[in-house]
């Protein structure tokens, strides 16, 4: 009896392929015996013998959206991923990440360093009273452009480079183009703005508004008119967001018309936010 010559070992990869074959070799077999033409092929390959399988990203679940891929320098932007619908009765509004980490970041020192906040103890007025603001406050715009809201006329700034950007990526992954914008520096957690609407009469109608963070991740709370207060006349659950470092929120009309929205005090959140409110505002002629 002649011993046979010993066989490499097969490695684990070429092991896969070849239980594949043999698959594929027995499905064609009855493909031939059964008349079907096209026999259909395992959706997935089998798992190795350990029982272990190569893991995949594309099926990660994750607490939020992805980050977007990095592309090639001069390729455009992509665009955020998943895209999540938020709708409810009379709310219409989409979010998105916009803005990789490392971008973000880098835009977030931008604005850091180069916004001029208002100085001095700025008050608006809410419901017949003058009420110190708990954040800092600045506006850039078109010139020409006046802005009034809670009993207080803003005129923007010139518009600065880093705001250029994120104005041009929003443009590019909404479609609408801005004029103005609005920015909230929040220290910490204890900086806050209450419930409002942003339904001033300067802003061009039926238009949205493009919201960006950066920074801490803080709760952003919609609430129905109809269901605010000791005289709500309807019980409406509110709609609580977390919005995320490099995020765009995009409230639509008529979402303006009917719910109010927030960022309430967050007391363990210890890092600041920048908010960018992006708006389409009318020159108004004083008569």
């Amino acid at each position: 009896m002649t011993a046979q010559p010993l066989r490499a070992p097969i490695g684990e990869q070429s092991l896969i392929q070849f239980i594949q074959a043999r698959q594929k070799r027995a499905l064609f077999r009855s493909a031939r015996e059964t008349g079907i033409t096209h026999p259909p092929f395992p959706a997935r390959p089998p798992k190795p013998p350990n029982g272990r399988q190569r893991r995949t990203t594309s099926t990660q679940h994750r607490c939020s959206p992805p980050r977007p891929r990095r592309e090639a320098a001069g390729a455009e932007p992509p665009l955020p991923s998943p895209w999540r619908e938020i709708r409810a009765e009379g709310l219409r509004c989409e979010y998105g990440l916009l803005f990789g980490a490392a971008e973000a970041d880098a835009l977030l020192r931008e604005l850091e360093r180069d916004v001029q906040y208002d100085q001095g103890s700025l008050r608006l007025h809410v419901f017949g009273k003058w009420h110190r603001i708990p954040r800092q406050q600045a506006t850039y715009g078109d010139a020409e452009l006046t802005y009034t809201y809670s009993g207080v006329t803003f005129s923007p700034r010139p518009w600065i480079p880093v705001l250029d950007r994120i104005r041009d990526r929003v443009a590019l992954h909404t479609g609408h183009t801005f004029n103005f914008v609005l920015i909230n520096r929040y220290k910490d957690g204890c900086d806050h703005i209450g419930e409002h609407r942003d339904d001033e009469r300067e802003l061009v109608p039926r238009s949205p508004i493009a919201s960006v963070s950066f920074g801490a991740c803080r709760d952003f709370v919609f609430r129905h008119g109809e269901s605010r207060g000791r005289k709500a006349t309807r019980r409406i659950e509110p709609i609580k967001l977390q919005l995320a470092h490099g995020s765009l929120l995009m409230m639509k009309y008529p979402t303006n018309v009917y719910w109010y929205h927030s960022v309430p005090v967050r007391r363990k959140v210890l890092a600041p936010r920048i908010n960018l409110t992006f708006r389409k505002v009318m020159a108004l002629t004083s008569k």
